[in-house]
């Protein structure tokens, strides 16, 4: 599982107008999944699942 900031330098996602996270290959919105026992949040895509690690 990749960074969030790896991910943007890789070309993997990018940023809309809103500064919101979008996958590259289906232009989605990531979703986040935050779980209380880790210290960083998993971004997901919705349509083809890959996900990404972002520090909280």
């Amino acid at each position: 599982m990749k960074s969030t900031r790896k991910g943007l330098r890789d070309g993997d996602l990018f940023k809309d107008t809103y500064e919101r996270l979008n996958c590259a290959d289906c232009e989605k919105v990531l979703k986040k999944q935050n779980d209380p026992d880790e210290v960083f949040s998993v971004r997901v895509c919705p349509e083809c699942e890959s996900t990404f690690k972002e520090l909280r």
